[in-house]
This record gives structure tokens, sequence and C-alpha cells, in this order.
């Protein structure tokens, strides 16, 4: 990481490490205040941006105090969300449903984690060098504090990519384009009423650099289409956002307080990678997979972790030819912050066709997902334990009622005993 002094000259200076607040920025963001600071300023920001952005002109914190405190923590958000909804949910395309194994579904969160980090970077870069084309001037410390917090509505409701029946709510995270043209007169002195084409540039530039980091990470699970405006549906969109400056700030906010109990809300917004415990070892949760499942042989059996607690697996199969039956097991545990408030939603979803179904809610307290198509015999029960262990099961040739006893004759309570006591 670099540590960047702003400057009027639009230069950015050349690396000098991260004494500009970066190492105190890690230790304040491990503490409950620096938790509590972010929240603040996440709540602020998206209900209050004019008193807000005034705030944030005022203060001298650096770029790389910015990076580790509030980039880093907020950007994982959305990296998180659609990991755990890929080894919860699956991956649905042309109504085929994918679900990649551990290590890729943790391969693609980090890329696309790094790729959002990369693209702050470059777009703050845009930002610094275009201020002065539309009468503002080139800050680079502040460019970075423009893009970082206008950020932050898209990234907050990244948390509903999680859940597919919950897509449609990330369209909030269009506010942080109001966010940035609220900002750019603020930090980069831009005059008010340039502010709009100078955004409608930026949301241009945005689509370019968002390509390019695209084509560099293809294989990561593509997010919803927020649907970005054109150029000419850009000033009715901001105008309107203007008109309701805090409301729609206040309805992200609303989105991720409603949808867990206050506690829980708060948690996510002050540390949503926050977990008390490492993950359970891999040869713990190897040693929880059945001999048999659904009256079917073990066939083979694999486990696999991460170093330093941050997830382990353990996967087997069953039986051969057309009758088989897939077993996982996934502890997430470094999520758990944001897996709990994902539980707490309450979401419900029921979808009936001719030949099955498809259902989504709470059983027994836990977040369960089932679905079942007799033409094909195809079965899936999915359920998530304390908040952190996903456990998946899949189903050739079995009947989802064999499948459900299977998964249900699990010792789930000792799962979530094992990591009460961790």
């Amino acid at each position: 990481m670099t540590k960047t002094n702003a400057g009027d000259d639009g230069v950015i200076p050349p690396a000098t490490g991260v004494a500009d607040g970066g190492a105190s920025g890690a230790e304040a963001w491990a503490t409950a205040e620096g938790g509590a600071r972010l929240a603040e300023r996440v709540k602020n920001i998206l209900t209050k941006p004019g008193a807000e952005w005034a705030r944030i002109d005022a203060e001298p914190e650096g770029v790389a105090a910015v990076f580790v405190r509030y980039v880093m923590p907020l950007a994982a958000i959305p990296a998180v969300a659609a990991m755990i909804g890929s080894l919860l949910f699956g991956i649905s395309v042309l109504g085929m449903t994918y679900r990649p194994g551990f290590g890729a579904a943790i391969g693609s969160a980090v890329l696309q984690y790094g790729l959002t980090l990369a693209g702050v970077f470059i777009f703050a870069w845009v930002v610094n060098f275009l201020a002065p084309k539309f009468g503002g001037t080139a800050n680079w410390g502040k460019a970075f504090k423009t893009v970082a917090y206008s950020a932050t509505a898209a990234w907050v409701v990244g948390i509903f990519n999680l859940i597919p029946a919950l897509a449609f709510v990330t369209i909030l995270g269009l506010y942080s384009l109001y966010l940035l043209y609220s900002g750019l007169p603020v930090l980069m002195k831009v005059p008010r009423e340039k502010a709009l084409a100078f955004t409608a540039v930026l949301v241009a530039a945005m689509v370019a650099v968002g390509l390019v980091l695209g084509a560099l990470g293809s294989i990561v699970r593509p997010v919803h289409d927020t649907s970005i405006p054109t150029d000419a549906g850009l000033g009715g969109l901001i105008e309107m956002l203007e008109d309701q400056e805090g409301t729609a700030g206040a309805g992200v906010v609303a989105q991720i307080e409603g949808a867990a109990n206050e506690d829980q809300a708060e948690a996510v917004l002050q540390n949503p990678v926050a977990s008390t415990s490492g993950a359970m070892s891999a040869e713990g949760l190897a040693g929880l997979l059945p001999k048999t499942l659904a009256g079917l042989p073990l066939a083979e059996i694999e486990h696999a972790s991460l170093g330093a607690g941050l997830g382990s697996s353990a996967e087997a199969s069953y039986g051969s030819g057309d009758v088989t039956a897939r077993l996982d097991l996934v502890d997430v545990a470094p999520m758990g912050g944001i897996s709990a408030v994902t539980a707490s939603l309450n979401v419900q979803r029921n979808r009936q066709t001719a030949t099955g179904y498809e259902r989504l809610g709470k059983v027994n307290g836990r977040m369960t997902g089932e679905k079942w198509d007799s033409a094909t015999q195809r079965s899936e029960y999915n359920v998530l334990v304390a908040d952190r262990v996903m456990v998946s099961a899949e189903g050739r040739g079995v009947h989802i009622d064999d499948l459900k006893n299977a998964v249900e004759n699990l010792d789930l309570d000792a799962i979530e005993a094992a990591i009460e006591r961790q």
C-alpha cells in the first residue's frame, strides 16, 4: 500500500510507505471505536450527504487511512456476499444451477475484491485528472476521498446480491451517483453548474474502467445489472435524488437495519467481515460426513482449508451410475457478520412448476432452500447452520424427501455446539 499526501498540483507523490495513518488506521479498525466511526460515517454520508461532505473536506486523513479504515472493509461486502450466495444457492444460468467448488468461490471473491480496490484508485486518478477541465482543482487526496465515500451506497447494498429474490434492492446502489455529484463541488471545487456534466463524463469513464476490469476478471460471478443510466437519463436521476437528498440514502440504511435486528445491522455496518473465531478444521468437517447418504454408499471424500482460519470445506460423493448424491460442508467463518444479517432477512420464496418446485425460507430457525424436479429426478437441499456453515446436498435419481431426511439426520446441532465452544 502506498502513502500519498494531498497536493494542489494534481501530481501523485511518489510512494513513501503508509505512515500517513495507514498503520494506525489498521489498528483503529481493529477496535470497537474504529468500527463505530465507520458505521457513523456510512449512515451520515447516506442520510446527510451535504453536511458530511463538508466534514470530510475538513478532515486531514490521508489516502492510506481512508483506504484501510473505509474502503477495504466496505468493498468486501459485495465480493463476500457473492461468494456466500454462490456456495449456498448456486449460480443460475439459462435455467441451470451451477454450484462452484469452495476453492473456486474463494478465488472469485478474492479476485472481485482485488479488482474493486484497484478500481477505486483508477477512478480516483480519473477524477483528479479531469477536475481542472471542469473548473475544479486537482488534489489527489480529495479525489480519492470523493471516490471512496461516493461508493458507499453501492457497496452497502451489495449484501443483497447474495439472495436472487432480493437482487432488485441493489438498484439503491445508484444513489452512489448522487453522492458523487454532490461531493464534487465540495472536495474537488467543481462549480455546481458544471457538476452534472462532470458526473456524466465520470459515469462514462466508470463504464469504460468497468469493462476493462471486467475483462480481466471474467471468471468472477457477474453482479446483477443495476442499469447504469445513460448520459441522457442521468440529469433526471440526479435531479430526482437531489430533491430527495438523504431520503434515498436513508432507504439504503433502512434496507440493512430492517433486514436484521439492531445488533446485527450495527455489526455489519461496523465490521462487515467480522468473526469471533476461525473456521472449523477441514478434518473436523470431514468427520461429520456420513458413511452413507440416502441409502447410497460413500464413494469419495475430500477436504480443504485456507490458512489463518479463513475457511474450510469437506465434500463427499455417494453412489454411482444414474443414482448419485453429493454432500458439501463449507465453513465461511470470517464472513459470519454478513451471513447473520442474510439469515435474518426472513426471505421466503416459493415457485411451483409442472414437474417440481423451489422453496426458500427459514426452517427451525435456519435459512433453508430446496429444489425438486421429478422429470430429471434432480434434488437439492441447502441449510445454513449457525449463520456460517453451509450444508449443501444434491441428488441425481434421489427423491427430495430422501435427500432432506439424510441432511436432517446429520447432527446439525453438534455443528452449532462446536462453533459456540470456539
